[in-house]
């Protein structure tokens, strides 16, 4: 069984129509890459799956069970969308820590929150230890008590992706992870994600490493205004495009 399955996903903004029929599955384990040209639809998508924006059509499925479909229109409550929205983890371009917080307080905090939401299920030593583990598993164990202005770029958003994961996903959620780090500093996570991709962790990766995404992701699916275009193998898809549209983005691209 598919551990995500995406159904016929619309949405608009206004009279703009940013995501038209988007479907696909995810198998538990696999690695998605989404490519496109900026303003293609592959942010919104994300945003879409970790309800940071509501579709106005289609159905959202994990590990089988329905998790949203736009026409039930009873209206759900904060504590619900949490609830759902804790099935991803998202990593977002600009790493949105918090500058007050030290790299360990910002992996541990929403971790904290939930287990005093639910009852408090860990102790704060138990959460701060796998906040610890998770750190050292991004290279940055001697970083846990620096604040995110003494990291670097590459430091902080491997910080991002141990908070993200703090929480147990089903599916970790990438949004251009190095589209912000200079390019010295994207081997890095690039090398991070790469990783995780070997030990099986499921993810969606929006990207514009193109050889990164070819080596790495069992599936690819290329965007264009708001559709998917072409969605395959990845070897397929961007060395052997079958779609003109497809071929034209990987062409401008190889000229950049």
């Amino acid at each position: 069984m598919s551990i995500l399955e995406v159904s016929h996903i619309e949405k608009h903004f206004g009279a703009t129509q940013v995501l038209t029929d988007i479907s696909f599955s995810l198998e538990k384990g696999q690695a998605l890459s989404i490519i496109g040209s900026s303003g293609s639809g592959k942010t919104t998508l994300l945003r879409c799956l970790n309800f940071l924006e509501t579709p106005d059509r289609g159905t959202i499925s994990v590990n089988g069970t329905p998790i949203f479909d736009a026409a039930d229109s009873t209206t759900k409550s904060e504590a619900e969308i949490r609830q759902k929205r804790l099935h991803f983890g998202l990593v977002f371009q600009n790493f949105n820590l918090f500058p007050q917080y030290t790299a360990l307080q910002n992996v541990t905090l929403a971790r904290e929150l939930l287990s005093k939401e639910q009852g408090g299920g860990e102790t704060k030593a138990e959460i701060e230890t796998a906040g610890r583990e998770l750190l050292a598993q991004m290279g940055l164990a001697d970083r846990a008590d620096h604040y995110p202005h003494q990291l670097s770029g590459g430091q902080q958003q491997r910080v991002a992706i141990a908070r993200a994961l703090a929480l147990q996903p089903d599916i970790l959620c990438f949004d251009e992870p190095t589209s912000a780090l200079d390019p010295e500093l994207t081997g890095e996570v690039l090398k991070v994600i790469r990783s995780l991709a070997e030990k099986k962790t499921t993810m969606i990766i929006v990207t514009h490493e193109m050889a990164f995404a070819r080596d790495v992701a069992d599936q690819v699916i290329f965007m264009d205004g708001g559709v998917i275009v072409e969605q395959g193998d990845p070897h397929q898809v961007i060395d052997h495009p079958r779609e003109e549209r497809t071929k034209q983005f990987l062409s401008r691209y190889a000229e950049n």
